[in-house]
């Protein structure tokens, strides 16, 4: 992973979109099946809407049904930390980009082979890089 970035939350509200701060910076969630990410069947690679860091590869996408951008697996585990979120009375895993601390989404026991991890992204947290022919 290259170098962490930290920013004051002005930093942060003045270079990103109202709806990547109220996701990446306050830890919202976008609605469901309303990102256009959702249905992206390119190749390349999903990075960091905030600081672009790679975070995970369009072959390790799948369509989970729920209604967000789902991938069984990370580039790597450096660039995806993992965090415990107790809110709204659950206990969940919260998916943070390693680099700038961006909320990305959740990880559940429930995805397919070969990790039956499901990644579950905001896709307004995410930016596309599609592959070099």
């Amino acid at each position: 992973m290259d170098q962490r970035i930290e920013k004051s939350e002005a930093e942060w509200e003045e270079e990103l979109t109202e709806a990547e701060y109220y996701i990446l910076r306050g830890k919202g969630t976008e609605r469901a099946f309303t990102s256009d990410l959702l249905g992206n069947k390119e190749v390349g690679t999903y990075v960091c809407a905030a600081c672009q860091l790679p975070l995970f590869e369009s072959k390790t996408k799948f369509k989970s049904g729920t209604g967000w951008p789902s991938f069984y697996q990370p580039i790597n585990q450096i660039n995806v930390a993992e965090s415990s979120d107790r809110s709204y009375g659950m206990i969940r895993t919260e998916v943070l980009c390693a680099r700038c601390d961006g909320h990305l989404g959740h990880v559940f026991p429930d995805g397919p082979a070969p990790t039956g991890l499901r990644y579950c992204i905001n896709g307004i947290a995410l930016d596309f890089k599609k592959e070099e022919e």
